[in-house]
């Protein structure tokens, strides 16, 4: 009987299996390492090819640790980052550069490379740049492969295929080029609610005419949901699964995640549009549906039938959220690596030190969290972090000052995008947070505190693959929808309401928050 599938997730350190059972249960989880090469502060690239093996070992392992057969598995799901797979004309690797054994093939999400092409894209002011928050980062495709055709032109006349990485996964696994809406909408500047999706005049104002034929990219895209494909022979072997399987299409990570949390509530409209989804990782993600299209300078979206169909997605974010914290201990004398131990240790120090200190602990340090640039409200990759109320304390609790005060920050952050929502019709009562910050006390703390926001952390400490499972489990028509796998797969969780009293605490941390940002931008503009 086939009432399990595998949900892999792709982050940017790792690929994960799942093994999850029809009604949402978990069996295993096992993830192996994937090899990021980084060179200077823009570039940062992987192998598709080591992705691939990395998945395999990853889905073998998970499948031996849930001591199941083969042919108990109806589907498999993928969610990865918004990294870009280039392939040439034959299917192969289409080498940016070798190092080390391995071929980089494929732009990682974060890599800056085209800062300056995006840049001139925003410039033109094209009327489909109101679907991205009319600015289109350089985190995103069309950016990367304007820079691509620009600045390696002999890779670009060999190109046959450009994937974003989860749907990569999908043609390894089934052969089939055939792209999600998901990946397709949200990446790709494809306007799945236009008769044609791929806008002429868009491309033409990148000089990217020839993308689709280049690309090997479709005229229309798969829901979420829907079966992409079976399990080809080939993949068959490398995952030791059974050829035949349902195969879903690819899913963007925090959109997996959004459907983690939210896949029961797309019963309802109303109660859709009362939550947000935070997913939160080395970035943030707060994500927001509706029944009609919102626009906003900074928000990536309106996307229509990015996850639910006839439902309009619009994502805000911070561009380093864990990321920074890590940074901070990384590169702090006190610090060392930023590990889950040393993440604990420094998090129970602040506990401790808040106890004895009180409310002012850490009061005179100030951070603007943009270590990365930011993606909302201003939509600026370029911009910089603060820090203000530094001293020569090098010790381990002044680690722990700068460690609470830039949670403080992303809090504040959080809560900046979420007032600029509500002025664009977007009202979330509660949030729904998941991701690698539900095991940050500080931070589940601070997010209800600062915004003013209910909170919902699921009873899962993994949305990600629950929504990777969900997006199997009704390809393989385990459950009929979205809306019916996410009632029966998605467990509950604890609720914490919000206290408006400690909101009212954090009103001149957010006073000071925003002061710094205008005389960061003085400073800039001197």
């Amino acid at each position: 009987m086939r009432d399990h599938v595998i949900a892999v997730d792709v982050g940017t350190g790792s690929a994960r299996a799942g093994v999850v059972s029809a009604s949402g249960r978990l069996l295993s989880r096992r993830e192996h390492p994937i090899h990021m090469r980084h060179d200077g502060d823009h570039v940062a690239e992987y192998s598709s090819e080591q992705i691939w093996s990395a998945t395999s070992l990853a889905v073998r392992d998970a499948l031996s640790a849930a001591q199941l057969t083969a042919d108990r598995i109806a589907a498999i799901a993928f969610d990865a980052t918004c990294s870009l797979v280039l392939r040439d004309s034959g299917g192969g690797p289409l080498v940016l550069k070798e190092q080390d054994g391995l071929a980089f093939d494929t732009i990682a999400w974060l890599d800056h490379r085209a800062v300056s092409e995006a840049e001139e894209i925003n410039a033109s002011g094209h009327p489909l740049l109101a679907h991205s928050g009319e600015m289109l980062s350089p985190e995103m495709q069309m950016p990367k492969l304007m820079w691509l055709k620009r600045n390696r032109p002999e890779l670009w006349e060999k190109s046959g295929h450009f994937f974003d990485l989860s749907d990569f996964l999908t043609w390894k696994s089934t052969g089939s080029t055939a792209r999600s809406l998901c990946t397709l909408t949200s990446k790709w500047n494809f306007a799945a609610h236009e008769q044609e999706g791929w806008s002429r005049s868009f491309l033409r104002s990148m000089d990217l005419e020839d993308l689709t034929t280049r690309g090997s990219l479709p005229a229309e895209g798969v829901l979420v949901g829907e079966p992409i494909g079976q399990l080809s022979e080939t993949a068959a072997a490398a995952l030791g699964l059974d050829a035949g399987i349902a195969v879903a299409p690819g899913m963007i990570d925090a959109y997996a995640g959004a459907l983690g949390v939210l896949g029961a509530s797309a019963r309802s409209r109303e109660t859709l549009r009362r939550q947000a989804a935070l997913i939160g990782g080395t970035s943030s993600c707060l994500i927001c549906f509706s029944s009609v299209p919102n626009f906003g300078r900074s928000l990536w979206g309106p996307f229509r039938d990015t996850v639910f169909a006839g439902q309009w997605l619009v994502e805000a974010g911070q561009s380093a959220t864990g990321g920074l914290l890590n940074h901070l201990i990384r590169v702090h004398s006190a610090g060392g690596e930023p590990t889950t131990e040393r993440h604990q240790q420094v998090i129970a120090r602040i506990q401790e030190l808040r106890a004895t200190e009180g409310d002012g602990f850490a009061g005179q340090v100030n951070i603007l969290p943009d270590f990365h640039g930011n993606r909302s409200p201003f939509a600026d990759p370029t911009l910089t972090g603060v820090i203000s109320g530094l001293t020569l304390d090098s010790s381990f609790d002044g680690l722990c000052r700068i460690y609470w005060r830039a949670c403080v920050a992303i809090a504040l952050g959080l809560r900046q995008i979420l007032d600029y929502m509500h002025n664009r019709d977007f009202h979330p009562q509660q949030l729904l947070v998941t991701g690698g910050h539900v095991k940050n006390p500080l931070l589940v703390e601070l997010y209800g505190d600062v915004t003013g926001c209910d909170l919902l952390i699921p009873e899962t400490d993994d949305a990600v693959l629950v929504g990777t499972a969900i997006n199997a489990a009704t390809a393989a028509r385990l459950h009929p929808d979205l809306a019916s796998a996410g009632s029966a797969m998605i467990a509950g969780g604890r609720t914490r309401p919000a206290d408006p009293e400690r909101r009212r605490h954090y009103d001149i941390d957010f006073a000071r928050f925003v002061l710094m940002q205008k005389h960061r931008a003085e400073l800039t503009a001197l």
